[in-house]
C-alpha cells in the first residue's frame, strides 16, 4: 500500500462523528498527506459549502465531491457540474407531498430550496445545507442550477420513500439511499463513483492509487473505484459486502484510524 495518491471519504456516519465533528487528530494528518502529495477528498450528499466549511484555510487546496457526485471542484475551480432536468423536478415534488412525512429539498448551486415552514426541520438541515431558502412552492422553476431533489423521511427512507419514488427511474434517473433518513434523485450516471473517476482522470491518479471510506449505499460506486475500500463498522451491510476492508466506527474516527496506519503515525 505504499502507492496511494488519494483518499477520499464520505463525510456524515464516516469521516464526522455522530456530533458532526471532525477528529481533532486530522490537521497533523493532512499535513502529513501534505508532505507526501496524497490529496485528500471529501465526498458527500452534502451542498459544497456543507462540506467546505469543515476545512476552513485549506480548502484552496483540496477537491471536494458535492451532492452525491453532481458537483466536483479542485482547487477551487471547477470539474464537473450537473443539472437535473426541470421538466421532471415539478412531477417528482408532487409525488414526495403525497408521502407521509416526507420533505424534499431541492439543492442547487448557490442555494438549498425547501417548502416547509417547519423550523426544526430548517434548523436541522443547515448543517447540510448550509445556504438554504423557503419557497411557497417547489413545483415553480427556480433561478439556479439544481443538482438534486433529497427527500427526508424521519421514520427511514429506505421503507418509506424509496418504494415510491423508484418509479422515476423511467426518466433515467439515479434514486438513491443516501442515509438512514434520506434519498437522493439524480441524472442517471451521477453519482460519487462517476465523480471520482472523473476526478481521477483529470490529476492522472488511477483506482490503484486511492483509498476510500464510506457507509452508505451512495457510497458504494466511489468504493468499487478504488483498490483499497473502507466499509465502516457502522455501515450498510450492503456496502460491507461492497468493500474489501472495514474500518472501526466514525464514533471513532475510523476513517483517520486507517489513514494514520498508512502513514505510520500510530
Amino acid at each position: 500500500m505504499n502507492d496511494i495518491k488519494l483518499i477520499v471519504t464520505d463525510m456524515d456516519g464516516t469521516f464526522l462523528n455522530s456530533e458532526h465533528q471532525v477528529s481533532p487528530d486530522f490537521p497533523a494528518v493532512y499535513e502529513e498527506l501534505k508532505k507526501r502529495n496524497i490529496l485528500f477528498v471529501p465526498a458527500s450528499g452534502r451542498q459544497m459549502l456543507g462540506i467546505t466549511k469543515y476545512f476552513g484555510d485549506i480548502e484552496n487546496e483540496m477537491a471536494f465531491i458535492a451532492e452525491n457526485g453532481g458537483y466536483v471542484i479542485y482547487k477551487n475551480e471547477e470539474l464537473f457540474a450537473d443539472e437535473l432536468d426541470q421538466k421532471y423536478i415539478a412531477e417528482i415534488i408532487t409525488a414526495i407531498r403525497k408521502i407521509p412525512g416526507a420533505t424534499a429539498v431541492l439543492s442547487g448551486k448557490k442555494k438549498a430550496y425547501v417548502e416547509t415552514d417547519n423550523q426544526d426541520f430548517i434548523d436541522y438541515i443547515s448543517q447540510f445545507y448550509t445556504d438554504n431558502e423557503r419557497r411557497e412552492d417547489l413545483t415553480e422553476r427556480v433561478d439556479d442550477s439544481i443538482f438534486k431533489i433529497a427527500i427526508y423521511h424521519p421514520e427511514g427512507s429506505e421503507l418509506n420513500v424509496y418504494p415510491v419514488l423508484k418509479e422515476f427511474e423511467k426518466y433515467d434517473l439515479e434514486i438513491v439511499v443516501s442515509g438512514q433518513y434520506w434519498l437522493d434523485i439524480m441524472n442517471k450516471n451521477i453519482n460519487k463513483g462517476v465523480a471520482l473517476e472523473k476526478l481521477q482522470k483529470a490529476l492522472n491518479i488511477t483506482p490503484q492509487q486511492t483509498m476510500a471510506f464510506g457507509d452508505y449505499m451512495n457510497d458504494i460506486q466511489m468504493l468499487e473505484n478504488s483498490k483499497y475500500s473502507y466499509a465502516m463498522k457502522n455501515a450498510h451491510p450492503s456496502v460491507k459486502k461492497a468493500a474489501s476492508f472495514e474500518a472501526c466506527s466514525n464514533d471513532n474516527f475510523g476513517v483517520l484510524k486507517i489513514i494514520k496506519d498508512y502513514l505510520n503515525m500510530n
